[in-house]
């Protein structure tokens, strides 16, 4: 299931709010929601992850950095940065049935990560992105093509990509992508998701 489009909440970019854009995704038939929010404190996060966790039926439910999180709602797993807890730590703690994902920058990263036996990796950011602003410098396609010869387990593309050029991403070798403000900033969410799975289910 970690293939195709992968949804983020962005509460600072988003329209319509993070459950309406949670809803949409998953009328478009999205079965990765990743619940994103540096913003809100633990309680805050707490309610608004439950909330979400009980809307996404049939799809993977994750948390972006915090195990206390993921274990209190019962996420389906969670995703760590380079700067978050070890994977070792987290796995031990999360078990070994839920899914943990890393963030990487780098060919060796990448297969550390494999070795570490993460369930998939995220490539971030592939261009330049104004959501995320410590995301460093873009890493392009050329890293998706080196670190998909060298890993067998799903990658998943996210920072800066848009309908423009999601099919070179694809090509590229990502199993999945995510594009962030190219969809929670429109007034019809629902219909900009659409059209990136239409184009993932064309060119995949």
């Amino acid at each position: 299931m970690l293939k195709g489009y992968y949804f983020i909440t962005d509460s600072k970019l988003s329209r319509a709010g993070n459950t309406s854009d949670v809803k949409n995704a998953l009328a478009c038939g999205v079965k990765i929601i990743q619940y994103r929010n540096k913003d809100a404190g633990t309680r805050q996060m707490y309610e608004e992850a439950l909330k979400l966790k009980s809307i996404c039926k049939g799809a993977i439910f994750l948390i972006n950095d915090r195990l206390d999180i993921a274990l209190s709602v019962g996420a389906d797993g969670l995703h760590l940065g380079g700067d978050d807890l070890p994977y070792k730590v987290a796995r031990k703690l999360l078990g070994k049935n839920k899914i943990i994902g890393l963030t990487v920058h780098s060919v060796k990263e990448a297969r550390q990560a494999q070795k570490l036996k993460a369930d998939y990796i995220g490539i971030a950011p592939v261009f330049a992105t104004r959501t995320k602003l410590d995301a460093g410098k873009p890493k392009g396609l050329k890293l998706i093509k080196e670190i998909r010869k060298q890993v067998s387990i799903p990658i998943i593309a996210i920072g800066g990509i848009n309908l423009t050029n999601a099919r070179e991403v694809i090509a590229a070798g990502a199993d999945g992508l995510c594009a962030i403000s190219a969809v929670v900033t429109k007034p019809d969410v629902k219909k900009e998701i659409a059209k990136f799975q239409a184009l993932y289910m064309k060119f995949s």
